[in-house]
């Protein structure tokens, strides 16, 4: 249930908090996520702020904040309110509806996991940490800034030095997306190569993957709305560069075991049975209460989304023995009549109802269509013999995804060779080949990429992102390609906010 997920959501941003301000002694946090200082009567404990930093990866995991504001906003996912479940002052239905505004909690919380997670590498790299640990630092505050100007637009920095009582100075975005690139490009050279077993491992690879994106973004992080040659022409080059291969099944990039994977270039690290983040999330947040594993019956996929896939499409659908004999469901979207482990016992919702999810789903629904409206999204495998703790690395950057990135840029004006990657990717899924046309590309990265949280970002780079959609029946206006600045953050005169809000 959408209550006591929400408990879950606020009891982990605490430990987010408490991790940063338990490290040390300091004189001073900050929500901008930029001031620095030393301890009180002692030194700072980098190797502390470094597990802080890392650990930050962790909120991608969770259902809400970066994952919501990236496909709830989407064509992808809707959550809607189901009863008395699941409204939170309608939150989820603003970000279906491009109806937020600067008090929504996502955009708040998003904004400060994100600068949380740049504070504690400043602390890292503005206090003497280890070659090793500033070059991670410094890789992770490039990753974090990224999300924090795709989703707001500018941010807030401080230079080494200055005073940690005055208020943050605030890049731009074409500033910001400049400092990013050049952060990277510094320090590539010097990190180690992907670790072939454990891709949480920072690494030229995820710096590589990173900068790519940068490039591919840039157009739209500038303003210009211009894909110029020389940018495209760099994502090319970096995608080249990665030491990647396809995985022979795509399920391979999503089960427990998923760290051995060679498509997996960047992920958020998980243990079984014991450290990790909020990974059960992934299961949890759609399935109905009576599946294995048990869910919060909340988040559902929209069916005009889930009609872009062809019925033999593997990508959607792995009926494979151990899911059916341990969960009852195949992994993919969940449609129709649900089962019991085994696959052959039909379950039934909380009325005593057969459990059948259908394709229709209404922002808020009611009566009989309660617990079944909406078809459900399972992308992880979960791990049988650890439910709550389970070993699935968190992906966050993934080959396929450098492969179509790098087949748009070259449509975009970019040289060089796109291999066959549309070919490759459907022989894998068992389907149709996508035409290799940009709107091609669109259309796959959204088959391919589900619920990996990079649908708002390509729909607002295809032009798509205002547009009417299943259950928003208009067209949005612009200041919606932008979420605005979270109202307690203006309290620093140099954060200005985003237009239209």
């Amino acid at each position: 249930m959408k209550n006591n997920l929400t408990m879950k959501k606020l009891f982990f941003a605490g430990l987010i908090f408490a991790g940063i301000s338990s490290c040390t002694d300091l004189e001073e946090t900050s929500l901008d996520g930029t001031i620095q200082s030393t301890a009180q009567g002692g030194t700072v404990n980098t190797t502390a702020f470094l597990t802080t930093a890392i650990n930050g990866l962790r909120e991608f995991q969770n259902q809400g904040t970066m994952f919501s504001m990236g496909e709830m906003t989407s064509d992808a996912l809707v959550g809607p309110t189901r009863g008395g479940d699941w409204d939170d002052n309608g939150a989820l239905r603003q970000l279906h509806t491009h109806t937020w505004d600067p008090l929504h909690i996502d955009v708040k919380n998003a904004w400060n996991s994100l600068l949380s997670s740049v504070y504690a590498c400043n602390q890292v790299i503005y206090n003497n940490g280890t070659p090793t640990q500033v070059l991670q630092a410094r890789f992770l505050r490039a990753f974090y800034y990224y999300h924090v100007v795709d989703i707001y637009g500018q941010a807030p920095y401080r230079l080494q030095g200055s005073d940690p009582k005055a208020d943050a100075l605030v890049w731009t975005r074409p500033e910001a997306t400049a400092f990013c690139i050049s952060e990277l490009e510094a320090i590539v050279a010097s990190l180690p190569a992907r670790n072939a077993t454990d891709p949480s491992m920072i690494s030229k690879d995820a710096a590589y993957f990173l900068l790519a994106k940068l490039y591919l973004n840039k157009a739209i992080f500038d303003g210009t709305g211009t894909f110029a040659a020389a940018d495209m022409n760099k994502v090319v080059a970096n995608v080249n560069l990665l030491t990647n291969s396809l995985a022979p099944d795509y399920w391979d990039n999503f089960k427990p075991s998923n760290n051995t994977s060679n498509e997996l270039i960047f992920t958020s690290k998980n243990i079984a049975g014991g450290a990790g983040g909020n990974m059960q999330s992934r299961w949890r947040m759609g399935a109905h209460y009576n599946q294995t594993p048990g869910g919060w019956n909340g988040f559902a996929t929209v069916a005009e989304y889930y009609n872009r896939f062809s019925t033999t499409d593997a990508r959607a659908k792995n009926a494979s023995a151990y899911m059916i004999t341990n969960f009852g469901n195949p992994a993919g979207y969940q449609v129709g009549q649900q089962f019991a482990p085994g696959g052959t016992t039909p379950l039934n919702d909380r009325n005593g109802n057969l459990l059948k999810f259908t394709p229709a789903v209404t922002m808020i629904t009611r009566g009989n269509t309660l617990e079944t409206a909406g078809i459900r999204g399972l992308k992880y495998i979960p791990d049988a013999a650890n439910i709550g703790s389970p070993e699935n690395d968190y992906v966050l950057m993934r080959y396929s995804d450098a492969l179509l990135m790098r087949a748009e840029a070259i449509l975009r004006g970019g040289t060089g060779s796109a291999g066959t990657v549309l070919a490759d990717l459907a022989a894998r899924a068992g389907t149709t080949p996508a035409p290799n046309t940009l709107d091609g590309i669109y259309a796959e990265r959204g088959r391919e990429l589900w619920c990996e949280g990079w649908r708002r970002n390509d729909m607002i780079r295809f032009g798509k992102f205002l547009d009417i959609k299943a259950l928003k029946p208009y067209v949005s206006a612009s200041k919606y390609s932008l979420f605005p600045i979270p109202a307690g953050a203006l309290l620093n005169p140099n954060i200005k906010q985003n237009p239209g809000y």
